[in-house]
């Protein structure tokens, strides 16, 4: 267990899932940069978060839940928790019968290939487990290119995955050491790609080389 001075942003097990580097400069090096895709994505998250509560028949539908699990090490928000009627859910004192929670996680682009978003909602549905003292099955990504939800099953393979990953960005921000770049070709549509510099920080690359090279002179 986690104390309430070690808890990490939920959003930093997407960061190191897409690329540790990011992560430590985000979370580490406070580094940050916005590009076109970074700011669409915030515009979104800004007018999911700014939603009044909604009620539908057998559906409760809240925005901006705050979250904590000192299971994982982690806090932050969902976008998006639907509470839907159900003899399995868990009872609030201010509304009747009981209730399942289905966190809803919401993103600009489309679909990655690394599981890094549903790393993401998974760590949401444990900290509404450890909160609530229920069991979350399953969860949604809205992606904003196909503007439909992919729904996500929780199963006992991604709550391995998204353990190990807290465990591995709590060791890696303990360790105070950012890793070097490594470009692939999904870097150029990193918002941090001019201050990361990825071809020129990479394993391989060294301040001696970089200067003979520039002057055309061997060191």
């Amino acid at each position: 267990m986690y104390r309430e001075d070690e808890l990490l942003p939920i959003s930093a097990l997407q960061h190191y899932l897409f690329c540790p580097r990011q992560c430590a400069l985000i979370h580490l090096e406070q580094v940050w940069a916005e590009n076109i895709l970074t700011a669409e994505g915030r515009l979104l998250h800004d007018r999911v978060h700014s939603g009044d509560a909604e009620n539908r028949v057998g559906i409760r539908t809240v925005f901006a839940v705050k979250l904590r699990s000192l299971q994982l090490g982690l806090c932050g928000q969902a976008d998006m928790v639907e509470f839907r009627r159900s003899e399995q859910g868990v009872r609030f004192s201010e509304l009747n019968g009981c209730w399942q929670p289905y966190p809803v996680e919401y993103k600009h682009g489309k679909p990655k290939l690394e599981p890094c978003d549903e790393v993401q909602l998974c760590a949401q549905a444990v900290c509404i487990e450890e909160m609530l003292n229920i069991e979350v099955p399953q969860g949604a990504i809205f992606y904003g290119t196909p503007r439909r939800r992919t729904e996500v099953r929780f199963t006992e393979t991604l709550r391995q995955l998204t353990t190990q990953t807290a465990k591995e960005v709590h060791a890696l921000l303990k360790r105070q050491r950012t890793p070097a770049g490594h470009y692939e070709k999904k870097c150029k549509k990193c918002s941090l790609y001019d201050l990361c510099l990825p071809r020129a920080t990479g394993p391989k690359k060294n301040i001696a080389a970089y200067i003979s090279k520039a002057f055309d002179t061997p060191l």
